[in-house]
């Protein structure tokens, strides 16, 4: 009977390539991603890298598909022309049609165009979203691999929210799913791929997300913490204080930052790619003099791979922070709600508010007025103002 291997084709781009063995030859097919050879050794020992467990999954899908194979071939005798032949029979269960056919129509495939959509996405945190999302439809609809555009219905959409919510309650959470599948829908409709478009009826609703804002005296009892702590814990409440006295910045952007410009910190905000300006106060400075980096402005994630990793501790000195506190909760989120909430109930108006969170500059009225940036910085001191001093 005919053997198989998965392995990285150097000469093609690293393309994850299969190969079919029969009666000492060979057909090979591409699969449509690009590994490199450690992180293929990791997915086929069961040890896959972070960015590549949703690959992993669908790998794990594919050589079930192909032992399903194997056993069917055994059990019936059928005689095969050649590892062609194999390959045939394997493509048709991969990807729903013969050779020929998917030459012709493959982007016509939902998966194989959503898969294809995915791998083009330079940044790897997104595409391993999208991949996270091809898993779940996937666990769901095993016969996927098959589906047109056109099979995407709302009623399939409506029975794979159903599947999810056995393992995902959060409605938000389920979003990010149909969100990832109606922009690829979109991008096909762009490319003249298809005219189907489920969600003109199936819509996507947000629910509301829990307020995170803690109130004033709990942000001082927060910030006067120090003395019951451990040195690893002050300097996540470091981080916690100057998040908070920088308008919630959060923290890639934080982790990011490079320099202070007659007294002010300009950066690009990672989640929407627009100029952010905010003035350094004293008191952020003070907390910046002690945490100053080699490389970028703070030391914060200097001794960590990247600033996920750092994240990942400062969640974990957060909670501790916490539970020393009696906190219900206490995370990076809640210094940036805590500003706004705080900043309302000084009457600081809205657009203010809006402005120093970054939201505003979404409006033509916005793209004309440059908006006083003073206001912003008046409104950031009256909030240190009342928390660090009790001065309203």
């Amino acid at each position: 009977m005919f053997t198989y291997k998965l392995f990285v084709n150097v000469s093609r781009k690293n393309a994850l390539t299969l190969r079919i063995t029969y009666r000492r030859q060979k057909a090979e097919l591409s699969l449509g991603f690009c590994v490199s050879e450690d992180e293929l050794a990791g997915i086929l020992s069961g040890e896959p890298s972070a960015k590549n467990r949703q690959l992993a999954s669908l790998v794990a899908i594919w050589l079930g598909k192909i032992e399903e194979i194997k056993f069917d071939l055994l059990k019936s005798g059928r005689a095969v022309e050649g590892p062609k032949a194999i390959m045939d029979l394997v493509q048709a269960e991969f990807f729903g049609r013969e050779p020929r056919q998917e030459r012709v129509d493959d982007r016509l495939l939902f998966a194989r165009y959503f898969t294809s959509f995915a791998e083009s996405k330079t940044n790897g945190r997104t595409k391993s979203i999208y991949l996270a999302t091809m898993s779940r439809m996937v666990a769901y609809d095993p016969d996927l691999a098959e589906k047109r555009f056109e099979d995407i219905t709302i009623r399939w959409l409506t029975d794979f929210d159903d599947f999810l919510m056995l393992t995902s309650p959060s409605q938000n959470a389920r979003n990010i799913h149909f969100r990832n599948i109606r922009a690829v829908i979109n991008a096909a409709i762009d490319d003249e791929l298809t005219s189907h478009y489920p969600f003109r009826r199936f819509k996507i609703r947000p629910t509301p997300t829990k307020k995170r804002s803690l109130s004033v005296e709990t942000i001082q009892r927060v910030f006067g913490a120090e003395e019951c702590l451990e040195a690893w814990e002050v300097k996540y409440l470091d981080f916690f204080k100057l998040s908070f006295m920088l308008i919630g910045i959060n923290v890639v952007d934080m982790c990011g930052l490079s320099e202070i410009v007659d007294g002010r910190i300009d950066y690009i905000r990672a989640k929407t790619h627009k100029p952010y300006s905010v003035k350094v106060e004293p008191e952020a400075m003070s907390i910046i003099e002690r945490h100053r980096g080699q490389k970028g402005l703070l030391d914060f994630s200097e001794n960590y791979t990247n600033y996920r990793h750092f994240y990942q501790n400062l969640c974990v000195g957060l909670r501790s922070i916490r539970d020393k506190m009696g906190l219900k909760e206490l995370t990076s989120y809640w210094a940036r709600h805590s500003w706004a909430t705080i900043a309302a109930s000084l009457d600081i108006p809205k657009d203010t508010i809006a402005h120093a969170l970054g939201h505003g500059g979404n409006t033509v009225t916005d793209i004309y007025i440059d908006f006083d940036q003073r206001k912003v910085d008046e409104a950031n001191r009256r909030v240190l103002d009342w928390v660090l001093y009790g001065r309203r």
